[in-house]
């Protein structure tokens, strides 16, 4: 199933992105198109960094108040994606790009994340148990003596 999805991504996706391009280009221009799709690359690459950065400071500050930053981390991945989306030129990727840089739009799409990983992503922990403490026996106990001398100059 990942192979067809790893196809579809990398074979229609592009031929799609570019017969829109190729159809815009005889709509408006090739000039035009061309400055439309560096535009909303320079665009989207500077709002993802504006956001990435505010992100990245949320991150921060709930770490240093102890708190586990769960929901900034899943901004900081959708924003991650949407920079390089941004960058890929294109109409669909810009569009999917911008989405996921408004926040009501990348919230839903957290949720869906979420629910996607409780039905799908199981997560084991296994090596990492705390040692036990041995019972102590006679033949292990020290009997220590501790002395305090003063030394004077």
């Amino acid at each position: 199933m990942l192979f067809l999805y790893l196809i579809l991504l990398f074979t229609v996706l592009p031929l799609t992105e570019f017969s829109l391009l190729w159809w815009l280009a005889g709509s408006i221009g090739l000039a035009k198109t061309v400055v439309l799709v560096l535009g909303t690359g320079f665009l989207g690459a500077a709002l993802a960094k504006q956001q990435g950065v505010a992100t990245l400071f949320r991150i921060r500050q709930q770490l240093a108040s102890n708190q586990m930053p769960t929901d900034a981390l899943f901004d900081g991945a959708l924003i991650l994606v949407a920079g390089a989306v941004l960058i890929t030129p294109g109409v669909l990727t810009d569009a999917m790009g911008f989405g996921l840089l408004i926040p009501p739009v990348r919230a839903v799409v957290k949720q869906g994340l979420r629910t996607w990983a409780a039905r799908n992503v199981r997560v084991e922990m296994h090596g990492f148990a705390q040692p036990q403490p041995k019972p102590a026996s006679s033949d292990s106990v020290i009997d220590v003596e501790a002395t305090h001398t003063r030394v004077e100059d």
